[in-house]
C-alpha cells in the first residue's frame, strides 16, 4: 500500500527511525508540503497516489479530499485533528486516526517548568550573570525579578484528565494544594490537597492557574475580562494546551495594569506567532514556540502508535479512530 508523510521533519527532524513505518508500507516521507491561502496544489500532487497520507499540521481538505480518489487513511501525527475535514473524510469512507495518549508526562513537566520560570526567572537571571551584572553588582548576590515559592500556593487546574492530573501530581510534590475543575468528577481522586472546585470557586481562590483542556465552542476565549476580574491580584497563568482558549488582548491588558503577575504560555493563537500578538510586548510573559510535545521520547511514542494504527488499519480492526 502506497503512502505519503507530508510533514514529517516536526515529529522527526533525524533523530528517529522511520523503519518499522517503512516496514508496513510503500512510503514518501517529505520533510515539509508547503501550502498558503488557498494554494493546496502541492498537497494534492504529493498524495494523489497514495492510499495511506500522515500528517502534523498539513491541512487535508474537503477539496483535497475529493481530489484523491484513492485516499482510504489518514493518519495524524499528533492528538488534535482540526487539520483535516473529519465530515469530508466520512462522507468518502476514509479514516482518521489520532495519537491519543503519548505525550502525557512531557506536557505535564513543561507545564511545570514553565511555572517555575515564572517564579525563578532563571534565563534571564543566567543571562544577567554574563552581562556582568553579577561581576559588577556591589552586593554578594542580586535579583531581577521577584522570587516565588510554591509550597503552600493553590494551583488551579482546568482540564484534569491525564495531563492535568499529572500536572496536579508534580504540584503536590511541591507542596501546593489542588484544585480541579472537569466536567466529569473523579471523586477517588480527591485528597486533603486536592478538590474539586468549579470555576468561579477556582478562580477566586487559586494563586496559579493552569489550562489542560480541550479547545471547544463552549471554552474558547474563557480566560478574559470577566474571568480575570474573579482571580487573585497578581494571578500566574499558565498555558500549554490550546491557544485560543485565551483571550490574548484582555490578557495582555490585564498583564499590563499589573492585574495578572505573570504568563507562561506554550500556544498562541495563532500558530507560528503573528508579529502583532499583544502578548509579545505585554509585562512578564514568557512564550515558547509550542515544544511541550517534542521531547525525543514522546515523540517516540508518537511514531510507535502511529506505526501501530496503520497496522491495525491494515489489518481490517482500525485504532484511535476520531471519525467513526
Amino acid at each position: 500500500m502506497k503512502a505519503v508523510v507530508l510533514d514529517g521533519y516536526t515529529l522527526n527532524p533525524g533523530d528517529l527511525d522511520w523503519s518499522p513505518l517503512k516496514g508496513l508500507v510503500d512510503v514518501t516521507i517529505y520533510n515539509r508540503t508547503t501550502y498558503s491561502g488557498e494554494e493546496l496544489t502541492l498537497i494534492i500532487e504529493r498524495s494523489k497516489d497514495a492510499e495511506i497520507i500522515l500528517i502534523n499540521k498539513t491541512p487535508i481538505t474537503g477539496d483535497v479530499i475529493n481530489e484523491l480518489p484513492r485516499l482510504k487513511y489518514i493518519g495524524m501525527l499528533s492528538t488534535g485533528f482540526d487539520s483535516v475535514d473529519i465530515e469530508a473524510a466520512k462522507e468518502k469512507d476514509i479514516i482518521v486516526t489520532n495519537i491519543p495518549t503519548y505525550g502525557t508526562d512531557a506536557v505535564s513537566q513543561m507545564a511545570i517548568a514553565l511555572l517555575l520560570e515564572l517564579c525563578h526567572h532563571v534565563g534571564s537571571h543566567s543571562d544577567a550573570v554574563k552581562q556582568g551584572d553579577w561581576t559588577n553588582n556591589v552586593d554578594w548576590c542580586f535579583w531581577n525579578h521577584p522570587l516565588i515559592e510554591l509550597s503552600g500556593k493553590t494551583i488551579g487546574i482546568i482540564g484534569f484528565g491525564r495531563i492535568g492530573q499529572a500536572t496536579g501530581r508534580i504540584a503536590q510534590a511541591l507542596g501546593m494544594n489542588v484544585l480541579a475543575y472537569n466536567h466529569y468528577q473523579n471523586k477517588a481522586l480527591e485528597s486533603e490537597t486536592m478538590k474539586y472546585a468549579d470555576l468561579d470557586e477556582l478562580y477566586a481562590n487559586s494563586d496559579v492557574i493552569s489550562l489542560h483542556c480541550p479547545l471547544t465552542n463552549e471554552n474558547t476565549g474563557m480566560i478574559n475580562n470577566d474571568s480575570i476580574n474573579k482571580m487573585k491580584k497578581g494571578v500566574l497563568i499558565i498555558n500549554n494546551s490550546r491557544g485560543p482558549l485565551i483571550n490574548e488582548e484582555d490578557l495582555a491588558q490585564a498583564l499590563n495594569n499589573n492585574i495578572v503577575g505573570g504568563v507562561a504560555l506554550d500556544v498562541v493563537s495563532t500558530e507560528p506567532i503573528k508579529e502583532n500578538n499583544p502578548l509579545l510586548r505585554a509585562k512578564n510573559c514568557i512564550i515558547t514556540p509550542h515544544i511541550s510535545w517534542a521531547t525525543k521520547e514522546a515523540r517516540q511514542r508518537l511514531l510507535n502508535t502511529a506505526v501501530d494504527n496503520i497496522k491495525m488499519f491494515l489489518e481490517g480492526s482500525p485504532i484511535n479512530v476520531v471519525n467513526e
